[in-house]
């Protein structure tokens, strides 16, 4: 037992301790900032943290963000982190057009624009314009440029590789959002996140009046849990009339630009990245249920354009930015052993703006530093996804089997009702907490649904051996409705052996665990065209294709595979009313039950199909 003097003794060593940490990134690094104008005139809140040894010239490292530059306080100073400040870079943060400080109008995902003329801009153009600025006005900068951040942040790092200033030598965009309407943090496939952007937009799409310090209100009270307080909302259009009363401007453009239109294409990053000259280092995390899809094919995209590009990708087990944000030795139930932050900040993040900004060390990594679920390990490897992997099909079967052989297809179709007014939950944690989000839901016991009587299920044999996939998974499902639209959602499980006798942190049973490994949404009447949906003929057998975000995980000895397969996922996603119709438009009267059906006989052999590393 601690006693009050020994109590004492530690606050006071630890006080010494965190001021002296304190005192020492004020004392090396000092602190200005500046409105930097840009082409158009508009100028930009940049603080910038300069090393005070003036014994050798430093690169400047830039994160430019949305989320606030801050603190603004000439004697505070931004938490950056500690690996990264006793390397020493000029540490520059900005404030995008629009948001905080600057100056200018915000507008979300501001479309690249490679035929500006005159006094045009972009985010390309203001990052090079700044960029011109820092290089001619802050001294003692070595020429070099490296440029990161997450999430939005990503974004921003990633527009940077277009028509790119000459002395921008590295950049890492994190977790970046790529395309808001196939796969990223606003759709999948043309399905609304519901719960992510309603709260993301009740404070981040109010417009300020004028530039400023504060952060915006929240304009909704977030009360109850999420299940039943995105019931409540009941059709998307009752947004507008009951909470939103038409205040958020970019929520208001969501539902007018219900299809694939230039609307959305033109803030789609992957359209672009056509002469990537810096090195880049993608990062993302297989645990990110907001920008898996950005990080994953920001890396392919730039690579298939750019074959001789010094293009690194990095995945590994985190959540949105858990690796700048967690040590990330745990997610949720599961456990890796290690701190995986730890190796990307020191092994990997920190060797690349090293080498890159400072021709310092060398630079030995491999194409992709990948972690292996399953088996907690990384991986690398000379291409992403790896051409060896053999492709695998999995057929649904007959009382609910998973086989690779095409023969055991002798049954016709397993079946459900979907109820819009009873969806199935994506967690069965509801959450009450303000942000009304379970992160790590994407690891979670999928027991809760699977016996749900609107999910089917078809579970493979027990494992003899260890089987690794790798790279995206492609699912083919032959399936009909009693409605005209529907959507069709697919997880990939990993069910634990019924002999396990640990117990989760919460105390679940890990024997029959049924873990989520990845899991996707279809809109059923964007099957065909994300530009021209087409409703579904009620009852007719119809083919429905999409893809699973990628894996690098490991099913081990004695475990199964398993396919879960339901119509809603909520409220990460907004209810299809089962009536083809605008959604953003339907009233409650379009939400109907419907009749779904999966069919599984040799004439509609249904299935996905993997890529096992052998």
């Amino acid at each position: 037992m601690i006693t009050r003097l020994k109590y004492y003794v530690i606050l006071f060593f630890l006080s010494v301790s965190l001021f002296a940490q304190t005192k020492s990134w004020e004392e090396d690094y000092s602190k200005q900032d500046f409105m930097i104008e840009m082409r158009d005139g508009n100028k930009l809140y940049t603080v910038v943290y300069a090393p005070k040894d003036n014994s050798e010239k430093y690169p400047f490292l830039i994160t430019r963000t949305p989320y606030s530059s801050g603190p603004y306080e000439k004697d505070k100073y931004r938490n950056i982190p500690e690996y990264l400040i006793a390397e020493k870079f000029i540490f520059v943060y900005q404030d995008v057009r629009g948001k905080f400080m600057s100056e200018g109008k915000f507008v979300d995902m501001r479309p690249y624009n490679p035929n500006k003329i005159g006094n045009e801009f972009d985010e390309a153009s203001d990052t090079y314009d700044t960029i011109e600025w820092l290089l001619n006005n802050i001294p003692n900068n070595n020429g070099k440029v490296g440029i990161y951040g997450i999430s939005y942040p990503g974004f921003y790092s990633a527009m940077s590789l277009n028509n790119s200033h000459p002395a921008l030598k590295a950049v890492s965009p994190q977790a970046p959002i790529a395309d808001w309407f196939i796969g990223d943090d606003m759709h999948h496939n043309g399905a609304f996140t519901l719960s992510l952007s309603y709260v993301f937009f009740s404070s981040f799409g109010v417009e300020r009046s004028e530039p400023t310090a504060s952060w915006n209100t929240r304009i909704v009270d977030l009360t109850g849990d999420s299940y039943n307080y995105f019931l409540k909302l009941g059709a998307l259009k009752n947004v507008n009339d009951n909470y939103f009363y038409n205040s958020i401007a970019f929520w208001n453009e969501i539902a007018k630009h219900e299809t694939y239109d230039d609307f959305w294409k033109s803030r789609n990053t992957l359209n672009y990245f056509d002469e990537v000259k810096p090195a880049v280092m993608t990062v993302g995390g297989w645990y990110d249920a907001e920008d898996l899809y950005g990080a994953l094919n920001t890396y392919k995209t730039i690579e298939e354009k750019n074959p001789s590009a010094n293009n690194i990708l990095v995945m590994g087990p985190w959540s949105h930015g858990g690796w700048a944000r967690t040590d990330g030795s745990t997610f949720g139930d599961l456990s890796f052993g290690t701190n995986t932050s730890e190796y990307y900040q020191n092994k990997l993040e920190l060797k690349f703006f090293q080498y890159y900004l400072k021709d310092k060390g060398s630079l030995n990594f491999p194409e992709a530093v990948i972690f292996e679920t399953g088996t907690n390990k990384w991986n690398e490897f000379t291409e992403w996804p790896p051409k060896s992997a053999k492709k695998v099909d999995f057929y649904f079967c007959e009382n609910g089997k998973l086989k690779t052989n095409k023969s055991n297809l002798d049954g016709i179709f397993a079946e459900y009702i979907s109820d819009p007014t009873k969806p199935v939950p994506y967690t069965a944690k509801y959450h009450k907490t303000r942000n009304m989000y379970n992160r790590t839901f994407l690891t979670e016991d999928q027991r809760f649904a699977s016996s749900r009587p609107d999910v089917i299920t078809f579970e493979g044999d027990k494992l003899t051996k260890q089987i690794t996939l790798v790279g995206e998974i492609e699912v083919e499902l032959f399936v009909s409705t009693s409605g005209t639209d529907s959507d069709w959602i697919v997880k990939l499980v990993d069910v634990y052996p019924d002999s396990l006798t640990e117990t989760s942190p919460d105390g679940t049973a890990k024997a029959n665990y049924q873990m989520l490994v990845r899991a996707e949404i279809m809109r059923g009447k964007f099957r065909n065209s994300f530009e021209n949906p087409e409703p579904f003929n009620p009852n007719e057998v119809t083919k429905v294709k999409f893809k699973l975000n990628d894996v690098n995980h490991t099913f081990l000895k004695g475990h199964k595979m398993m396919v879960q397969i339901q119509s809603s996922w909520f409220p990460l996603f907004d209810r299809n009313p089962q009536t083809f119709c605008n959604i953003y438009q339907a009233n409650e009267k379009d939400f109907a039950k419907a009749t779904q059906r999966v069919y599984h006989s040799k004439n509609y052999p249904s299935k996905i199909v993997v890529r096992v590393l052998e």
